[in-house]
């Protein structure tokens, strides 16, 4: 399986002033396979270290940080002797050893010739707990569920993917059947890992909807395991609330819906939670759209998204048909789906930080806001070929953009007031 995020740490390895690496990411998006397959292919030898119900390496971490005794520990329980030139070491699930998140503080001011990779799926929340974290010592990489070109790639259409780099619509729009076919099942089974490489053996609908409903069942396994009990239900009721925030036509998140009366204070622990496990996206709301967009962000008013298209559609029980079966996927689920994936393109395929428009007297909603460069550029998402663009259009009558983009099913056309992508090609923005 091919995960861009390779090239990245590629050019981590080739750095000169190479730190050690934390990857940040939920449970099951692939971190481990991907630092080990890093090792196996870039590395003479790999020493993987997983802290996961190990009390005997967490042990050798809590004595003190002395680099030299902790290699010989390594050495020991790896099997392997670790030599800084070649090989590459893997400390994995460290958020269940809070000192080795500190070590790399050490290892980056006192042994940098040491290739140090480090991982953990609840490293974000352990954080959060007051775990000490070694600011401006480490290197920093996001791995997110398989994006649609990531896919595209692994369903064995590498040069369907390759066309969408050059940009040439001339050439990509000539396949767009072939890229709406392959998106209609990219909505279907999302990117996590473990789905794709079942989907792309087996092309069995049933088994994809079976593996994304365990990988749920373990999220929510985690609830339990690391939330005490007086936050557990507030962590459950936003998770299980969010297909249905995002079914209306107005996708902020709204406390009432959760429970009658509820406040957003009451749940703000709930959603950091969630935030910190990578399991949500947070999108605030942007009541001006100016430069730099981050200053004008309203911090209690925002939509939740999950962190994959697939586990939606898991969450929301939509079945096969009305997503493969002529058009439907476009037009079903208000288009929760669409606004979803497109989101999940933004956030894992382009540098841009999404945000949305919206006043609580505006008549009309952007779907998303980028700052690219010194331009504010708004985004509709449309989920069929129909388009009307009528938010999109009040947006540019209001403030003039020097750019807007829609995305939809419809081939690329640049018109002078907008330009719409289409929606295979969200990493083009």
């Amino acid at each position: 399986m091919q995960r861009f995020a390779m090239k990245e740490l590629i050019n981590w390895k080739n750095k000169r002033n190479r730190k050690p690496l934390i990857i940040m990411g939920a449970r099951q998006v692939g971190k481990t396979w991907l630092m080990k397959e890093f090792g196996k292919t870039y590395y003479s030898k790999t020493a993987y270290i997983s802290f996961y119900n190990n009390n005997r390496m967490k042990q050798v971490f809590d004595m003190d940080f002395d680099i030299q005794r902790i290699i010989m520990n390594l050495n020991i329980e790896s099997g392997i002797t670790i030599t800084p030139e070649d090989t590459l070491i893997i400390l994995d699930e460290i958020q269940d050893a809070p000192k080795v998140l500190e070590s790399l503080k050490y290892f980056c001011e006192n042994a940098p010739e040491y290739h140090v990779v480090a991982a953990g799926s609840l490293l974000g929340v352990a954080i959060h707990k007051g775990v000490s974290y070694p600011v401006g010592k480490v290197d920093m990489l996001d791995l997110y569920p398989l994006n649609y070109r990531e896919f595209l790639c692994a369903m064995g259409e590498e040069q369907l993917s390759l066309a969408l780099e050059t940009k040439d619509y001339d050439i990509i729009d000539n396949f767009s059947e072939r890229y709406l076919f392959w998106l209609k099942n990219y909505y279907y089974t999302g990117g996590m890992p473990a789905v794709v490489d079942m989907f792309r053996e087996e092309k069995d609908y049933a088994e994809v909807r079976k593996i994304q409903k365990d990988i749920i069942r373990q999220y929510e396994g985690d609830f339990g395991k690391h939330v005490d009990e007086r936050n557990l239900p507030r962590i459950r009721m936003v998770w299980e609330s969010i297909p249905l925030q995002l079914a209306k036509e107005n996708k902020k998140f709204f406390f009432g819906q959760i429970k009658k009366g509820a406040r957003s204070s009451d749940y703000e622990i709930a959603i950091q939670w969630l935030l910190d496990c990578g399991l949500i996206y947070k999108v605030n709301r942007v009541n001006e759209p100016h430069v730099p967009l981050s200053a004008y962000k309203s911090m209690n008013i925002y939509k939740l998204f999950v962190l994959d298209v697939g586990i939606l559609g898991a969450m929301s029980e939509l079945d096969v048909e009305s997503i493969l079966e002529g058009n439907d996927i476009f037009v079903e689920f208000k288009g929760a789906l669409t606004e979803q994936y497109v989101l999940q393109q933004i956030i894992s395929d382009t540098s841009y930080t999404p945000y949305y428009y919206g006043t609580d007297k505006s008549t009309f909603e952007q779907d998303f806001l980028v700052q690219i460069g010194k331009n504010v550029v708004p985004i509709e998402v449309k989920a069929e070929a129909n388009t009307k663009s009528q938010s999109l259009r009040s947006y540019c009558e209001k403030y003039k953009p020097e750019m807007a983009v829609r995305f939809s099913t419809k081939k690329y056309i640049e018109q002078d007031w907008m330009t719409n992508i289409p929606l295979y090609a969200v990493c083009n923005l």
